[in-house]
């Protein structure tokens, strides 16, 4: 197909095709002449890519490029092309200086442990539970991970991994990741949200 069907199959505006292709983040078109080039479906499936990453993850193009890169890497194992997504989609935290901060950074290092998880040393979520736990201790919130961790895992092993492409086009994969993790993400914290109306009205509302 030519850039004008690919743009109106898309979505996505010719002028914004070009920017993609300039930057790297989408592969260029077979050149049919000095001024045309032929798409196919894998150009279909890596803008879908691009726009889940930016529309959904909120991520910057300089993340993006990261995953493409991931992506084409055909000698990286599909696990580490998911775990590049993983990060990018992660939020940057910043290490606190204290006490605090580096005893809940070993608190959740003991946790993922004693879970038997097979999370990154590094992992930025790591830092993100840590943060959220110095928060909670400071706000005078209880801490009690339990339950969510049971709900958290079978989600993740019975529901989550199953919609993910393994086998299929890497893109597809990673696309599927990111607009699992963060619509379901957000469905997630809005399904809450309504059951705690609806039980604060069954123990609170005459």
């Amino acid at each position: 197909m030519r850039i004008s069907e690919l743009s109106a199959r898309s979505g996505v505006a010719i002028p914004t095709i070009k920017y993609y292709l300039r930057e790297g983040m989408l592969h260029q078109g077979e050149q049919t002449a000095a001024t045309r080039a032929e798409y196919d479906e894998t150009h279909l499936r890596r803008l879908r890519l691009i726009r889940a990453l930016l529309d959904v993850g909120r991520l910057s193009v300089a993340s993006i490029k990261k995953i493409v890169a991931a992506v084409e890497d055909e000698s990286l194992p599909v696990h580490q092309m998911l775990g590049t997504a993983h990060w990018a989609l992660s939020p940057a935290v910043e290490p606190e200086p204290g006490e605090e901060w580096q005893a809940a950074r070993a608190e959740v290092d003991a946790f993922v442990a004693d879970l038997g998880w097979d999370v990154h040393p590094d992992a930025p979520t790591r830092d993100e539970l840590a943060q959220t736990l110095v928060r909670m201790r400071q706000l005078g919130v209880p801490v009690d991970l339990a339950p969510y961790v049971e709900v958290a895992r079978r989600l993740v092993a019975e529901v989550e991994m199953d919609s993910i492409p393994f086998d299929g086009p890497r893109d597809a994969a990673v696309e599927a990741l990111v607009l699992g993790t963060v619509l379901y993400g957000r469905a997630l914290d809005t399904l809450r949200r309504m059951a705690q109306e609806s039980e604060s009205a069954k123990r609170l509302a005459r």
